[in-house]
């Protein structure tokens, strides 16, 4: 069974303590193989675990190298790889500060300097995952977006490889009711419950952690999927898929795309429209016919 990730009540944000700057400092653990779920590392140093592809990575805030021995002689499937000590700019690959992506205003909640722009303005806290909205097939994708909404007023969205949640806080914001974010990896839901949290969507946003091809048969009028190519080749040919009504399909490379968009063209779909402004990064947006 698929784990939900949803609060128990709509005001649970406001139980909550405010939201933290990231840690300045990241101490990283990579490991063969996945930690049990039943594991709990106790300890405000740790951070969180990254598990994908039979891999693990454990972040802290400072080093722990007796934790991770303890967890690797209780679990001795475990490898450890290698370790490493960066910032949390490094690992994200950039400083994430407010940014205005078309009419979206992503902000960092800590950030109290841009508290008076109220309209599409989404707090986003990326904690360790990856999905800030600087990156192109992101961007596109939140333009393809609001492309769509010129065109209909979406109701119900499948988000599939939510990430950070951006999307469907995007979708929820253009006026979507209904948004069910999937997300196979574990901590990238967790993060995503939380800016689901933030922005108070929590009635209209529930986040699943389950692979993307488990819910192709929910009813939705539109489906982001932005997404590994191999799983992109999946979801294309799964029976539900085309029985949507709107669709963004990103994260294809130039190659990838132009295989994924043959194979498009012997589906009952019409591509509307398409944006790669860095001749890389593809993204899609297509109608059932």
């Amino acid at each position: 069974m698929p784990k939900l990730f949803a609060p128990i009540k709509p005001d649970g944000y406001a139980r909550n303590p405010p939201p933290q700057p990231p840690a300045r400092d990241l101490y990283i653990f990579h490991l063969q193989g996945c930690v049990s779920s039943e594991t709990t590392i106790q300890g405000t140093d740790f951070l969180g675990n990254w598990e994908e592809d039979g891999f693990t990575f454990l972040f802290f805030s400072r080093p722990d190298d007796e934790k991770v021995s303890n967890l690797l002689k209780s679990q001795p499937h475990l490898t450890l790889l290698d370790n490493y000590h960066m910032t949390y700019e490094q690992w994200q690959g950039e400083i994430f500060s407010a940014n205005k992506i078309g009419g979206f205003y992503i902000t960092p909640p800590w950030d109290n300097q841009h508290t008076d722009i109220t309209e599409s303005k989404i707090l986003l806290d990326p904690g360790l995952v990856f999905g800030t909205g600087t990156h192109q097939t992101t961007r596109d994708c939140l333009h393809a977006l609001e492309w769509v909404w010129r065109h209909e007023a979406i109701r119900s969205v499948l988000d599939l490889g939510t990430g950070t949640g951006l999307l469907s806080l995007a979708a929820a914001c253009l006026g979507s009711d209904k948004t069910l974010a999937v997300d196979k990896n574990r901590l990238a839901t967790q993060t995503a419950v939380r800016n689901v949290e933030l922005n108070r969507f929590s009635d209209r946003i529930l986040v699943i952690q389950a692979s993307a091809e488990d819910y192709m048969n929910f009813p939705a009028d539109l489906v982001i999927a932005n997404v590994h190519y191999e799983v992109m080749k999946n979801l294309i040919h799964a029976d539900d898929f085309f029985n949507k009504k709107w669709y963004i399909l990103s994260g294809l490379l130039r190659s990838q795309a132009k295989e994924i968009s043959a194979q498009l063209g012997q589906l009952p779909v019409q591509m509307l429209n398409s944006w790669a402004q860095d001749g890389i990064w593809h993204t899609f947006c297509l109608k059932l016919l």
